[in-house]
């Protein structure tokens, strides 16, 4: 019999560790939900009237600003994960458990594999609320079933991306408070793209980063396959980012703990 299943039998393991973990210390989880709904009621309720002025008449099947702007916030939900990504995984190598971990007979790579499919897991059902949510406000869009579903498939893939950067991030961070700190900009990078308002009505330089920045492209394929609105490139474009970023961040965290420089 080969490593393979060992493996997979202490991945298993350590995801049913972190899940448990998640289940009786929910703050955390909740404060991801939380973040991106705030932002919800916040830009449909009180700023919705003003910048949904120039914009709702825009979206295809709607002509609520909410129908621009719920796309981008439940991208945000899966940024917002990755916060919670980096303080569990610091949480493990600052309170040692990762040093006892390598003193077992157990696969090197469950450790990390556990952490990223559980917090995967989380910010899914995570945005699953917020979509809900979104619906019950207001929202409504018009993708078919096979839309829905590539749209959850666009969501899953970056924030696996932002998850592996992010067990990177805890691997490296000194204490935990560093570690919820450090993901923050990945948090409120989509505000600086095309989450609440289009890049177009940006000064030339904010609209430039807009543009080209890794968010952009990401939500307007959400937006185009839940709203019906024009994709053009970028959902290659977001397709490029997202695996390049996976492979970036699984590498470099994979690198760092088996280098064994995590405390």
């Amino acid at each position: 019999m080969t490593t393979l299943p060992y493996a997979a039998r202490d991945a298993r393991t350590m995801l049913r560790r972190n899940l448990k973990h998640a289940l009786r210390y929910p703050s955390m989880t909740v404060s991801v939900v939380v973040m991106p709904l705030i932002i919800l009621l916040l830009f449909t309720y009180v700023f919705g009237g003003a910048l949904g002025t120039g914009i709702g008449p825009t979206v295809p099947g709607g002509t609520d600003y909410i129908d621009y702007v719920a796309p981008g916030v439940i991208l945000m939900a899966a940024t917002s994960g990755a916060v919670a990504t980096a303080v569990s995984v610091c949480v493990d190598v600052t309170e040692g458990i990762v040093n006892r971990f390598r003193t077992m007979a157990i696969s090197r790579a469950s450790f990390l594999t556990g952490h990223v499919v559980g917090s995967v897991i989380q910010t899914m059902v995570s945005i699953a609320v917020v979509i809900g949510a979104a619906l019950l406000m207001g929202f409504r869009p018009n993708a078919t079933p096979v839309e829905w579903v590539a749209a959850a498939g666009v969501l899953a893939l970056l924030t696996l991306a932002l998850t592996w950067l992010s067990a990177g991030i805890g691997l490296v961070a000194r204490t935990p408070e560093t570690a919820s700190n450090i993901p923050m900009p990945m948090t409120f990078l989509p505000f600086l793209g095309s989450a609440i308002v289009p890049p177009e009505s940006m000064p030339t330089g904010l609209r430039w980063f807009a543009e080209y920045q890794p968010f952009t492209p990401a939500i307007e394929t959400l937006r185009g396959l839940l709203m019906g609105t024009e994709i053009g490139n970028s959902g290659l474009i977001a397709l490029a980012w997202c695996v390049g970023l996976s492979l970036a961040g699984y590498l470099w965290a994979r690198a760092v703990f088996h280098r064994g420089t995590v405390r």
